[in-house]
């Protein structure tokens, strides 16, 4: 299993990136996919959870509609459009696979306990 993001770079705050991750060793349609990230000195926190059919969506308060999470399941990639991006929202982004079925995730506790795999990182850096 490897999962691999791109997209990441440095905007200025109002700006837009688009994150992307292959996956390979399995098919994403048979799985719930997210996206977490890690700021400096802050814990692991989920930013959002898509369920298996895309039917079930979670966003974070803190990137709810200005984030939008999907999945090309023909490609076997997961995507995180993002936009008017602020200062707080720079952090290394990772996708990440739940180890639990969507309905289960905790998403008031950290992902850290909640992820089977996750790829190496995608830094994004909102700083004018």
């Amino acid at each position: 299993v490897q999962l691999v993001e791109s997209g990441g770079g440095m905007v200025q705050p109002g700006g837009s990136l688009r994150l992307s991750c292959a996956a390979s060793g399995f098919m994403i349609s048979s799985t719930a996919m997210s996206w977490i990230r890690q700021a400096p000195g802050r814990r692991l926190e989920w930013v959002s959870i898509i369920n298996i059919d895309g039917g079930s969506i979670y966003y974070s308060d803190s990137v709810k509609g200005r984030f939008t999470i999907s999945r090309d399941n023909a490609k076997n990639t997961l995507n995180l459009q993002m936009n008017n991006l602020k200062p707080e929202d720079t952090a290394l982004y990772y996708c990440a696979r739940p180890a639990i079925r969507y309905e289960l995730i905790p998403t008031d506790k950290s992902p850290a306990l909640y992820y089977d795999f996750k790829g190496q990182g995608a830094q994004v850096t909102v700083s004018s």
